[in-house]
């Protein structure tokens, strides 16, 4: 008898669970729009036919002008659903065959096919006006969006595609310095472009000093106002950047191009596993604290949070308790909720939180109330002007009332004279530092200075 055994398999829904992965895997899974990964792809697809053929093609850059308003006036439920109805607004401004991406954030990008630069421009305005006339409204509350737009070509006078979407994004950089909700089209001589570009080339060297172990810290002595010698060292971590050539660099020099191209995480995660590894330490002086600069951007920063609780773990709360993260107010009044959210996780884990540059954005003191910080750290313009300006008198006052009601130490920088030291500690400052005191130096000569002394 012979015969034969046929087996059927459906594997419609293995199918529908592969391409569904597939498209994830290639397109933000928000918006719907291409991410980055694709958007690259297509890019430098599009790039070897403009080699190979000499074909135009342009690519945009496009950053939203005010999103951060929405975000933290109307919670992440509401920015999500702007990123959503702008993405629908980008698609539906530019032409059948060209590709919007989201690239993270607020941040999106074109590729326009078969484009000369002025009809780019001319995509990019309609995209520009649409984003304009856009309104988020949230209760009574109606809030203008607008976008910052930079366009470069798409051709062979770049080495590679990503060198063109860096010039895009140079030139929407510039946009928004400029006023912001408007278009700028690369030139081959802009001047301000190229400022740009320069200080993209400095998040280059950022990420190689990085990767080649050449940041570096100083520590600068805090001491008591009232001249006593306090237990232990106590000192804030600051960052150098190690030039090949040996050349030691502040952070005024670089850190504004870490800000700007979010390279500010990472030299702070850097630096906080030394400071953990410095309150470690079983040899030497004993370290009684240590303070630490954050960037604002640091507080929203999830690998730096998750990084920060192990290692703070590690620590336990007592030695947790001598580290000290300091956060400009500037930065923690622009991202309040963000900033109120990383405090409590960083307190609750046994760290102490500064609020760096007090006194120099704040017109009242009424935040405070539902911020769980420890320190202030006064501004330095105002400390500076103790001696001759009357207001700075008045101002300090309050600085010290306000902490003193909050049970809040104070600290005062940029302390430079012995009589500004001395009127500090009139004043009932907790603590001081400056170069009257004690200028930076390596970390390593200060632990020895200790020990010596």
């Amino acid at each position: 008898v012979f015969g034969t055994v046929l087996v059927f398999r459906d594997v419609t829904q293995q199918r529908r669970q592969f391409d569904e992965i597939s498209w994830r895997a290639m397109h933000d899974g928000l918006t719907g729009l291409a991410n980055r990964v694709e958007f690259g792809q297509r890019l430098a697809r599009t790039f070897e036919r403009a080699r190979r053929d000499g074909s135009q093609h342009a690519v945009l850059a496009l950053d939203l002008d005010r999103f951060k308003a929405i975000n933290d006036h109307c919670g992440h439920a509401a920015g999500d659903e702007v990123l959503c109805e702008v993405a629908k607004r980008l698609e539906a401004g530019v032409r059948g065959r060209d590709t919007v991406a989201r690239l993270g954030g607020d941040e999106f990008a074109a590729l326009l096919e078969n484009c000369s630069l002025d009809e780019a421009l001319h995509v990019a305005q309609k995209l520009c006006d649409a984003l304009d006339r856009y309104r988020y409204l949230h209760g009574e509350q109606s809030f203008r969006i607008g976008a910052s737009i930079g366009v470069a070509p798409l051709d062979t006078r770049w080495p590679d595609a990503e060198t063109a979407l860096r010039e895009a994004d140079a030139c929407c950089i510039l946009a928004k310095e400029q006023g912001r909700n408007r278009v700028l089209v690369w030139t081959p001589d802009d001047a301000a472009v190229r400022a740009q570009q320069s200080e993209q080339g400095w998040a280059t060297r950022l990420q190689q000093a990085l990767d080649q172990d050449r940041l570096e810290l100083d520590l600068q002595r805090v001491l008591p106002a009232d001249g006593s010698a306090g237990a232990g060292l106590h000192g804030e971590l600051l960052l150098r950047l190690r030039e090949p050539d040996g050349d030691r660099l502040l952070p005024g020099v670089f850190m504004p191009a870490a800000e700007r191209f979010h390279v500010a995480p990472r030299l702070d995660r850097w630096a906080l596993r030394q400071a953990v590894a410095l309150l470690q330490r079983d040899a030497g002086p004993e370290i009684a604290s240590l303070s630490l600069n954050l960037s604002g951007l640091t507080l929203q920063d999830a690998a730096f949070q998750q990084e920060a609780r192990e290692l703070l773990l590690q620590l336990g709360p007592q030695r947790a308790a001598s580290l000290c993260l300091e956060i400009a107010e500037t930065a923690v009044i622009t991202r309040l909720p963000d900033a109120a959210r990383f405090i409590g996780q960083m307190r609750s884990l046994g760290a102490r939180i500064a609020l760096d540059d007090f006194g120099a954005a704040a017109a009242t003191f009424g935040y405070l109330k539902g911020l769980p910080v420890d320190v202030l750290k006064i501004d330095g313009q105002c400390v500076r002007g103790l001696l001759s300006d009357p207001l700075d008198q008045v101002a300090m006052r309050s600085f010290v009332d306000v902490a003193r009601t909050l049970g809040l130490k104070t600290v005062a920088k940029c302390v430079e004279t012995p009589e500004l030291l001395e009127a500090l500690a009139g004043f009932g400052i907790d603590e001081v530092q400056g170069f009257a005191l004690h200028r930076p130096e390596p970390v390593a000569g200060v632990l020895d200075t200790a020990v010596q002394g």
